[in-house]
């Protein structure tokens, strides 16, 4: 999926970039990763998560999941460690992700920060003499940090999709600010409405209708119709609509959009607006 941005500038007449949603691909083999922040029960948290792994989750083969970091003192009142503590927790990572490699087949699947603790997730085969293990290297390598290991049998990946993995509004909120922050850096404020164009691919010129009829009654217009003949969801549409691009209103709008085009047996692709700036 990509969402393009256009920009305007006094010196030329338009520039396209192509804003992957999840920048870090670099293959279809390769592993994606990103980060977000969200409020829970006793504030705010950060989770680093392998996007990637939503695509075949729950893998057979990985029945456990070992949860494992360390808490700390050197933290903020939102409960982050400081910058300072972060490098530290760093070398705690990788020391763990190490002897993860060295002792299990695993998948990595992500990272939570939360009330002062740094825990990393792993899905792995069997867990014979991980406990003991883990408890050696934190004792013998990092003592001053008081150590958590949680393994348990979870085949089902409810640590991954049901905690881990952005929720719905999370989710079209990551994608959202992405495109957001590259206006920002062109110098929009993101005070003005302005036109913004959406994408969306259906398997049948039936479903592509069922759309069209949704994006009328909501004042979108309808600007072209095509179709790929070689594409698994071959008829596209773009429609378009004056709207504000901040990102509570272009998540909001953007997730009604892809709700509905699930609706029609579509598929929601994008959006691609201007920069505007005084």
């Amino acid at each position: 999926m990509k969402y393009m941005i256009r920009l305007l500038c006094p010196f030329m007449t338009s520039l396209i970039i192509l804003l992957s949603a999840f920048p870090l691909a670099l293959s279809a083999q390769e592993d994606v990763w990103d980060v977000y922040i969200a409020q829970y029960d006793e504030g705010p948290g950060s989770t680093l998560i392998n996007m990637s792994l939503k695509q075949v989750a729950p893998l057979k083969q990985f029945p456990f999941v070992l949860i494992t970091g360390v808490k700390v003192t050197d933290c903020t009142d939102e409960g982050f460690p400081t910058p300072a503590e972060f490098q530290k927790l760093y070398v705690v990572s990788d020391s763990v992700q190490a002897f993860v490699n060295r002792t299990a087949n695993h998948k990595f699947a992500g990272t939570f920060t939360y009330q002062c603790e740094r825990l990393d997730y792993f899905y792995i085969t069997d867990t014979a003499g991980i406990r003991k293990k883990l408890q050696q290297l934190y004792a013998s390598a990092f003592p001053s940090y008081q150590p958590y290991i949680n393994i348990r049998h979870d085949a089902s990946w409810e640590a991954y999709l049901d905690f881990l993995y952005p929720n719905e509004v999370t989710y079209e909120y990551m994608l959202n600010q992405k495109v957001v922050m590259r206006l920002e850096e062109a110098g929009d404020k993101l005070e003005k409405e302005r036109q913004v164009d959406h994408w969306l691919y259906f398997k049948t010129e039936i479903d592509r209708e069922c759309f069209v009829t949704y994006a009328t009654k909501n004042r979108f217009t309808i600007i072209s119709k095509s179709k790929a003949e070689s594409a698994e969801a071959p008829y596209q549409l773009v429609i378009v609509r004056n709207d504000k691009v901040t990102i509570p209103d272009i998540s909001a709008l953007t997730l009604q959009l892809r709700k509905q085009a699930v609706q029609c047996n579509g598929t929601y692709d994008g959006w691609e607006t201007l920069v505007v700036k005084e």
